[in-house]
């Protein structure tokens, strides 16, 4: 009996010895941690090791070389795994080849650099902005590093050093979110409109919207080049509108201490925008609305029915959105935001949708090229709090580990490590 054992142990030890490969299952049932699945495939790649993202295989699974370490770091953060012998793992490479199956397998070779563009700190330590950030919250959730910065590294030229960037919740047509109704006589809002006159005078600029400006247009450089952009809520609209009215003076008093133009609205040049064009500006600067191009005014969407679908795209011919689109699910719970959809007639032609409500007759997501780079705009402010409002607390992401909406967040974080392969024509 005792010699039994032994050899039953000595073949389990074998087997762990030639297995080759951790696979990170990313199906609904399989997998405890969806988001800290992508930390750990971030680490990975961090510790200069390759990985696969196998794109339609069991919600989007994630696969590497096996390595003690890399199987201790998954039992660590509560990722579940398997371990993949070396022929299993052909199969599987060999299943997802079939040309009759909508699977691709990519290879991710180098853990982007982040960097997450978000208002610095006031002296006491305290954020100037009593609001959170979806992508810092599940970036700090998963483990994946990032660092900040604000207007004065991008001016400085500094964003050539990373390969991603998040837009935080910014409203970059110097109109401090419109918040003035409501806030303009709380202690954050009055710090927060101090503190950015200081940073545009100090950067040599009159006025915050013109610091903006010159902000976008250096980011826009940055994406021109090769960098990718991600931009969430009032980031996604606001950028666009900044660059329509590059040399137009669209803030009201109470913003910028004159006037608005009066034909500001005459004088947009949409050619210069990313992805929105013939939007309407909101006149009222009182309003808590920028332009039409959200779709919250009017948006009569029950709670409960408020859901957005991924589109389906061809994981052989189309790699790019299909790994944006990766999800255990192809219908993601919807959340609102200061700038929450976008409407589809103020949408260029060219740009990709990958998740709408069609019967809203709305985008959530969307994505393209832009020069040598990419972009991808996300509706909404926090996708586990479907109303979010300034000074809530934070989503604690450990009650949201299968998220399909922050998941979203985290496949545009990866796509930058994905080998670029040859368009299919």
């Amino acid at each position: 009996m005792k010699k039994l054992v032994q050899i039953a142990f000595f073949l389990l030890l074998a087997v762990q010895v030639q297995a080759s490969y951790i696979l990170l299952p990313m199906d609904h049932e399989t997998q405890k941690d969806h988001l800290k699945a992508y930390g750990i495939t971030y680490w990975v790649l961090s510790s200069n090791v390759e990985a696969w993202w196998l794109l339609n295989y069991r919600g989007g699974s994630f696969a590497f070389p096996y390595n003690r370490t890399f199987e201790k770091e998954c039992l660590t953060r509560g990722v579940s795994y398997e371990v993949v012998a070396d022929g299993q793992f052909n199969n599987i490479l060999n299943e997802i080849a079939d040309p009759e199956v909508n699977m691709e397998a990519i290879k991710l070779e180098k853990a982007p650099k982040i960097a997450v563009y978000t208002p610095d700190f006031n002296a006491r330590g305290e954020k100037i902005q009593p609001w959170d950030d979806a992508v810092t919250l599940v970036l700090t959730y998963a483990e994946i590093p990032y660092e900040t910065i604000y207007d004065r590294e991008v001016l400085n030229d500094e964003l050539t050093e990373y390969d991603w960037l998040h837009l935080h919740h910014e409203d970059f047509t110097g109109q401090y979110g419109r918040f003035y109704r409501t806030y303009h006589n709380q202690t954050w809002y009055r710090e927060n409109q101090r503190k950015m006159e200081e940073l545009a005078y100090d950067l040599g600029f009159t006025k915050v919207s013109q610091l903006k400006l010159a902000v976008v247009k250096r980011i826009k450089e940055y994406v021109v080049g090769g960098g990718f952009m991600f931009a969430m809520c009032s980031a996604t609209d606001t950028y666009d509108i900044a660059l329509a009215a590059e040399g137009v003076d669209i803030c009201a008093e109470m913003y910028d201490g004159d006037p608005v133009d009066p034909n500001a609205q005459s004088k947009l040049d949409y050619s210069k925008t990313f992805a929105f064009e013939d939007f309407q500006l909101e006149r009222n600067p009182l309003e808590y609305e920028y332009s039409d191009i959200d779709h919250s005014r009017g948006r009569r969407i029950n709670p409960e029915q408020d859901y957005f679908t991924l589109f389906d795209f061809s994981a052989k011919w189309d790699p790019v959105p299909t790994m944006l689109t990766q999800n255990h699910t192809r219908t993601v719970k919807g959340f609102m935001g200061q700038t929450t959809a976008f409407r589809n007639q103020n949408i260029k032609s060219n740009i990709l949708v990958l998740g709408e409500n069609k019967p809203a007759k709305e985008a959530r997501y969307l994505h393209s090229e832009y020069g040598q780079g990419f972009f991808s705009f996300y509706g909404g402010h926090d996708p586990e709090d479907y109303r979010h409002y300034v000074q809530d607390p934070e989503t604690d992401l450990s009650l949201h580990p299968k998220s399909p909406g922050y998941r979203l967040i985290l496949n545009n974080i990866l796509f930058p490590a994905a080998k670029k392969k040859k368009r299919k024509t």
